[in-house]
């Protein structure tokens, strides 16, 4: 074998162990093969998320809320989380916040009620993981976003593959 040879051949095969000597990285993209979920209900007195299949709970979870957690969601940066009956209408894999599913706030009414008051009712409401903004920065903190509805990372990871578009929110106080 010539130098140039057994130069590339050693160097393949420093590059191949080195390539098998490397953790892999588990992806944040997870597989539901469970029954279908029709229906997030989340109680925000409890701080508890139920995602339903029919009439039978399939997962339950803890959240964080907006930092004003009473009361529903009227205006643009009110701190508020609404409530009421809204749809999953977008899915966010680039989040700031590790993963998020948007739901459709502000409807109709919640837009009407802001106009009527000379305001913008705000928007970008998601259900979202804490990410590494919110691991940093709110790491203790009961209720730090500013309306959305927060999880653990790996619980918005099970919620992202279970959840699909249309689904319906329903938003208690």
């Amino acid at each position: 074998m010539s130098n140039t040879t057994r130069r590339t051949f050693t160097i393949s095969m420093l590059a191949l162990l080195a390539a098998c000597g490397r953790p892999q990285q588990a992806s944040k993209f997870q597989r539901y093969n469970g029954p279908p979920i029709t229906q997030v209900h989340i109680n925000k007195g409890q701080r508890r998320m139920h995602l339903l299949s029919g009439q039978q709970v399939i997962r339950s979870y803890d959240v964080s809320l907006g930092n004003q957690p009473i009361g529903h969601k009227q205006f643009s940066g009110d701190g508020k989380t609404p409530e009421g009956v809204y749809f999953i209408d977008r899915f966010n894999p680039r989040s700031a916040f590790h993963l998020s599913v948007g739901i459709n706030y502000p409807n109709e009414q919640d837009r009407a009620f802001a106009a009527a008051h000379g305001r913008d009712p705000g928007g970008d409401i998601f259900i979202h993981g804490r990410g590494p903004q919110g691991n940093y920065l709110f790491p203790q903190a009961r209720d730090w976003t500013a309306g959305c509805i927060a999880v653990t990372d790996q619980e918005m990871e099970e919620i992202y593959a279970m959840l699909l578009p249309h689904t319906p929110v329903v938003i208690r106080a």
